[in-house]
């Protein structure tokens, strides 16, 4: 017998509550080691995995909880027949035909048949079109101002009084820079995330010296001959029944905080098919930080319905929260991500309601709101209370990524049945995300802002081209225009509002 023997307790119960005690830290490090191979398999997925939130089809995943979960409508789904795959074969779409063409004949020279030595005649022609791409031009525009005088005064008057035909408005009465050469710099950064300097060499191409400096200064000059225009667009966001939101971070050099926010604000829908009567409007607004107070700022009293993600600075606003089902069911996305590979477990089940939930949601997507609003009261509200009954019975320790997912639904719970309660809402928060994305990837390559006020041309510049986009505008010439008639001593901001422009009128 060991001398550890020998010295354990003799008294029955101490040496229960020794047993006690250790299954509690065998438990504790069985937790621990769980939760550190979750860690590892996100990690790994995060570096290596696909970054698509994707789900598999209903069907297929995971039926053995289907058919326990709703017996019923299992047995429905299997008498569905999948129609077999039939790869079809690829056709070239038709070039546009407002292109200017140029015809090319191309003829054979001998015109005698081969067989008989008789003259050939044209039976007929065979076309074929290809695509041409011709290198942008510039070309210098001169102005030249013809001055007049007086013969008469000049012979008997004291002075002699010059006339000269005004300058046209410019946005940038001094400088060389017309509208169009403006809207190509602002275009080919904001909306083609190239930077300053790259531009910069490919004017050289051309024979230009154009420096960063200065088309930095131009950025500037533009961003304040748009700040009535967003103006009167934050104006109408603010009067519409639902506002959706998002941040998202940005590195500027000359401010002291670490980390500076580009918060985003929209309305509206993303989609030219778009048939409400919603304005679609995307604004972008830099703070130096992400305290709630930004947004309350911002939205300045707005009590509308406001569609965010679970960040709890948006409670500061008097705006009635609605949740996002997309955050909901990344988080459990990464628990399924987590669990041990070829096995189907809660995860599973969490993702297989709510894709029930978009399932839905996809056949109600040209319903009208009042429509949808009934729609989803009588067939969402069910799988809604389906789901939040499986939470509550579901043990799981809090620690996990399953036990934060199911945490963060049940916290969630009032914000993500919301959206039934409205058929303006929208299930989750993607449109905001969407729109915030041509930030992120422009951040990704000029890296960060110089100084706050470079942010906030940058904002106010990238508003101006996703508001025009979610319209069906072309940037270009939606800037163009605008750059135009903003120059003007008596701009009309409400013709300029991207909803009051069709393309045609831009191209006169």
């Amino acid at each position: 017998m060991t001398n550890e023997i020998k010295n354990l307790p003799t008294d029955p119960k101490t040496l229960q509550n020794m047993v006690l005690s250790l299954q509690s830290q065998v438990k504790n490090l069985t937790a621990e080691k769980q939760l550190l191979i979750e860690q590892f398999r996100l990690a790994q997925q995060q570096r290596f995995g696909a970054s698509s939130e994707g789900h598999p089809a209903q069907g297929d995943l995971f039926n053995e909880v289907e058919v326990e979960l709703d017996a019923v409508e299992e047995t429905k789904e299997s008498e569905e027949i999948e129609a077999p795959i039939t790869k079809k074969k690829p056709i070239r779409k038709k070039l546009p035909a407002d292109l200017p063409r140029e015809t090319v004949i191309h003829d054979i020279e001998d015109k005698t048949c081969t067989c008989c030595g008789h003259q050939l005649h044209q039976m007929g022609e065979e076309r074929s079109e290809k695509l041409e791409f011709i290198p942008a031009s510039i070309k210098v525009i001169e102005h030249v101002r013809l001055k007049y005088s007086c013969r008469a005064c000049e012979k008997e008057g004291i002075s002699t009084k010059i006339q000269i035909a005004p300058l046209p408005a410019s946005p940038i009465p001094k400088g060389i820079a017309t509208a169009t050469l403006l809207s190509q710099i602002i275009t080919s950064k904001y909306q083609y995330a190239l930077p300053l300097y790259r531009q910069e060499s490919l004017f050289k191409q051309y024979g230009i010296e154009l420096s960063r400096k200065t088309m930095s200064d131009w950025m500037m000059k533009s961003s304040e001959l748009f700040k009535p225009l967003y103006e009167r667009l934050q104006e109408t966001l603010l009067q519409q029944s639902v506002i959706q939101a998002d941040e998202t971070t940005l590195k500027v050099i000359k401010e002291d905080k670490i980390k500076s926010y580009m918060w985003l604000y929209c309305t509206g829908s993303d989609s030219p098919s778009n048939k409400s009567n919603i304005p679609n409007i995307v604004l972008y607004d830099y703070q130096s930080g992400r305290a709630g107070q930004c947004a309350v700022d911002y939205l300045d009293g707005y009590t509308g319905y406001l569609q965010v993600d679970g960040y709890a600075g948006y409670e500061k606003t008097a705006a009635t929260l609605v949740g996002c089902w997309a955050h909901a069911r990344r988080k459990f996305k990464e628990a399924q991500v987590a669990q041990p590979k070829g096995k189907t477990g809660k995860a599973d089940m969490a993702l297989s309601m709510i894709q029930k939930l978009y399932r839905l949601e996809i056949s109600l997507k040209d319903k009208s709101a009042n429509e949808k609003t009934v729609l989803r009261q009588e067939k969402a509200k069910p799988l809604l209370e389906q789901f939040y009954r499986w939470l509550d019975k579901a043990d799981v320790p809090p620690k996990t990524a399953l036990g934060k997912a199911i945490q963060y639904c049940k916290n969630q719970r009032h914000k993500l049945i919301r959206y039934i309660d409205d058929g303006n809402l929208s299930i989750d928060n993607n449109r905001a995300e969407r729109a915030v994305k041509p930030f992120v990837i422009g951040r990704k390559n000029w890296l960060f802002s110089n100084t706050a006020k470079g942010a906030k041309a940058s904002a106010m510049l990238y508003s101006m081209i996703e508001t025009a986009r979610a319209n069906d505008l072309i940037p270009f010439d939606y800037i163009t225009h605008c750059l135009e008639e903003l120059s003007k001593e008596k701009a009309d901001i409400t013709s300029l509002l991207p909803w009051n422009i069709k393309p045609s009128d831009i191209l006169k």
